[in-house]
């Protein structure tokens, strides 16, 4: 699948190695590009869930519509898929939501 950001600050974590471990600590950092690695190589989102890979699962109530893969405990890389046709998932934050 292709992989868009949120914004600058998103796309910086996920793309610059050196940055992502300063700001997030060296296995989150590890994970983070893990499942970056895991989403660009999947067909679909619906891939993803049937398979459970990197624990993915499609999240409810006021987050309807977005996807979430595990990081580190507690910590979840949030996504949505922004295109059918051609999979496109946007990505928009780390974040402990729990």
């Amino acid at each position: 699948m292709l992989i868009e950001y949120k914004n600058n600050q998103i796309k910086k974590l996920c793309e610059d190695s050196g940055f992502a471990q300063k700001k997030l600590g060296e296995l989150r950092a590890e994970k983070l590009d893990q499942r970056l690695g895991e989403i660009r190589a999947a067909d679909s989102v619906e891939q993803m869930i049937q398979f459970r890979i990197g624990g993915c699962h499609q999240l409810r109530h006021d987050r309807k519509g977005q996807y979430a893969v595990n990081l580190d405990q507690p910590y979840r890389l949030v996504f949505e898929q922004k295109a059918n046709m051609i999979q496109i998932v946007r990505i928009i934050e780390i974040v402990d939501y729990h």
